[in-house]
């Protein structure tokens, strides 16, 4: 279960994502192959997978769900399948942020916003395998946690404005707020990189969706304003919308089995209890991730 859930229940990306009522929510899938078609040749009856069904593809939460043979992979063998269906989302929104957009360094600088979330416990252990040193923001109850997953330098947010800290970092994944995102321009370096999975998006993901002409020219407008404080200051700035990807998982899945990730998994809730997950999820106080199970 992830934030854009209840974010799509609530109708925010209606006019950028195609979904029309009455629809299934859920992003992240664990469980069992139990049917293949005819040209699938990585897969078969009987085995553990996880995936992040295929771009503008949801309905993870049901008791079965089609999936792309390009989307999906073996379940890493030292996850149970609780923890394996908290990790394609926010695990390839991490990988793509990072390693394929950022193709962050060695010895960088990384600020990964709200450590503790699910897309930042994932984040920080990733950003710290490639050698980057980490800051994060979090809550005072949250120091340990984030600590334990290699975070450098940790902010509380409800003590300190990281602006007043951080100096001169490679690049910042936000995931926050239009303030946040505008200070977040302020403490990278020149050159550095702004990557936003929060919004507002760019025209490149505009390209990246098939967007209509109109689209496009809402989405040019929309995020026309940080593009411009960016290139003011000479940073790049990109909307990340993380794409499913088979391939990548099959990377994090040996990075699980070698020990270097950990996932962070909060509360699992049976399938009937879904709506009480959601609204759990929604007060953002969830330590990693939030699962629902199917009996």
């Amino acid at each position: 279960m992830n934030l854009i859930d209840v974010k799509i229940r609530n109708g925010e990306f209606n006019l950028i994502l195609p979904y029309r009522p009455p629809f299934i929510l859920g992003h992240d899938v664990a469980g069992d192959v139990v049917q293949v078609g005819a040209k699938v040749r990585m897969f078969k009856p009987g085995d553990e997978v996880y995936a992040r069904p295929q771009d503008l593809r949801i309905g993870t939460f049901a008791g079965f769900i089609a999936v792309k043979e390009t989307s999906l992979a073996l379940k890493p063998k030292t996850l149970s399948m609780e923890e394996a269906a908290s990790v394609p989302l926010v695990a390839l929104t991490a990988w793509q942020a990072l390693v394929e957009k950022a193709r962050l360094k060695k010895g960088q600088k990384v600020f990964i916003q709200a450590g503790s979330g699910g897309v930042g416990t994932f984040a920080i252990q990733l950003a710290k395998h490639l050698g980057a040193t980490v800051a994060t923001t979090t809550s005072a109850g949250n120091v340990a946690l984030v600590k334990s997953l290699g975070a450098d330098v940790v902010i509380d947010y409800k003590a300190q404005d990281f602006e007043d800290v951080l100096r001169d970092y490679d690049v910042v994944l936000n995931s926050q707020d239009n303030t946040t995102l505008g200070k977040s321009l302020r403490v990278l370096k020149p050159g550095g990189q702004l990557i936003s999975i929060s919004g507002p998006p760019d025209p490149a993901f505009a390209e990246q969706i098939g967007a209509s002409a109109f689209m496009e020219l809402m989405v040019r407008l929309l995020s026309s304003g940080v593009r411009r404080k960016a290139r003011a200051v000479g940073v790049d700035y990109s909307f990340l919308f993380m794409k499913a990807n088979g391939t990548q998982l099959r990377e994090i899945t040996q990075l699980f089995e070698a020990g270097v990730l950990r996932p962070v998994v909060d509360r699992v809730f049976p399938f009937e209890q879904t709506n009480e997950a959601l609204a759990y999820v929604e007060t953002g106080r969830a330590k990693g991730k939030v699962v629902i199970k199917v009996k």
